[in-house]
């Protein structure tokens, strides 16, 4: 079974790893949000969540794959798009910005295969390697509950469980640190700011 977003105009397969862009088929459900959040010019904000993948619902986690391999596409430079995304700025200031993707994306696909899901790791662009990225525990605490919000609108299941923890458990890729939400982070508030 394919899912259809008609707010962002695509289509993952069947096995959920590809995007197929302007696909139509009016049979398909509307999973507007599923990753991604539409701004009021139509730009489309990624998401490459600090929690980690197991606190993800299925839609997340599936986008999250999508997305971080965009976001690998961008670090290695085989796409112009996003390129001054500001989630990308946390991999880019690693040593190794490529092995720092990479890393993130083997964590992504090893929650995938706990799950039973088939993701192609062939994307993957390294190996498994070691890369440790700090994240700060304001920013864990803002996408935990950014994340609560979503599931209540979709998933109100995983939202039980995931509504049980109080300090956010972060991806592999990153170190927990002392501090306030992340710079690159945009807020509500910050998007309103850099609006003024």
């Amino acid at each position: 079974m394919a899912t259809k977003c008609a707010v962002l105009n695509f289509r993952l397969d069947t096995n959920n790893t590809h995007v197929l862009p302007n696909a139509i088929d009016t049979q398909f459900a509307c999973c507007a949000g599923v990753s991604a959040r539409v701004q009021t010019k139509g730009s489309i904000l990624m998401r490459l969540w600090s929690l980690h993948p197991s606190l993800l619902d299925r839609v997340g986690l599936i986008a999250l794959w999508r997305e971080a391999l965009l976001a690998q596409k961008v670090l290695i430079g085989t796409t112009k798009g996003y390129r001054h995304h500001p989630q990308l700025d946390r991999f880019r200031q690693s040593n190794n910005p490529r092995r720092a993707i990479a890393s993130y994306l083997w964590s992504v696909a090893d929650e995938a295969k706990e799950r039973g899901y088939h993701f192609d790791l062939s994307k993957i662009a390294m190996r498994r390697g070691g890369v440790t990225i700090p994240v700060t525990e304001g920013q864990l605490a803002y996408e935990l509950t950014h994340l609560k919000h979503k599931l209540r609108q979709r998933d109100p299941k995983r939202l039980k469980l995931v509504g049980k923890f109080e300090l956010a458990k972060a991806n592999p890729t990153f170190k927990a640190v002392e501090g306030p939400i992340e710079p690159w982070e945009r807020t509500p508030s910050s998007m309103r700011a850099r609006r003024i």
